[in-house]
């Protein structure tokens, strides 16, 4: 799907990055906790497609159980690419992105989930946080340790350099 944009009165593409989401009470729940998205589209009362510009972060969480428990929990954390950058596929997430973060099992999610919280606490939207933050929770969980807390002080050097790169 491509959506197409009038600017300076030429033509651009912009690739989205879309997101099948899917909600089966106890059952399948994949749902977004952070992202600024580009285009809804509802399904059915169970499924919908969420759509990314390029570069807009988002953390995709999936659950799903059945008679005997849970059996899979896991949350991603990506970064939406621009037509032509390399990607990584992911299930449900077409036709990918670079993976920022990438945990699974319900201990290590939960732990990711505060992490989300605490940047939103401090008034930042996670999706503004800064890239490199959100690969220092991976890599830190991953190896069983605590992540640093993201701070305000910390976002605004990741603006900095941000503005200083465009």
């Amino acid at each position: 799907m491509h959506v197409t944009n009038r600017q300076d009165s030429a033509q651009h593409t912009i690739m989205l990055t879309h997101v099948e989401l899917t909600w089966i009470e106890q059952r399948i729940e994949h749902w977004i906790r952070f992202g600024r998205f580009a285009e809804d589209h509802i399904i059915d009362r169970r499924r919908r497609v969420v759509s990314f510009a390029p570069g807009s972060i988002f953390a995709f969480v999936r659950w799903a159980s059945n008679d005997f428990g849970t059996i899979i929990s896991r949350v991603d954390i990506v970064r939406a690419t621009a037509h032509g950058e390399p990607y990584t596929t992911l299930p449900f997430v077409r036709p990918g992105g670079e993976i920022l973060l990438r945990i699974h099992g319900w201990g290590k999610v939960e732990r990711v989930l505060q992490m989300i919280d605490t940047v939103d606490a401090i008034g930042v939207d996670p999706a503004d946080a800064a890239p490199d933050y959100w690969r220092h929770v991976h890599n830190r969980l991953t190896v069983a340790d605590d992540p640093r807390l993201y701070t305000r002080a910390r976002h605004i050097a990741w603006l900095l350099r941000k503005s200083l790169a465009s």
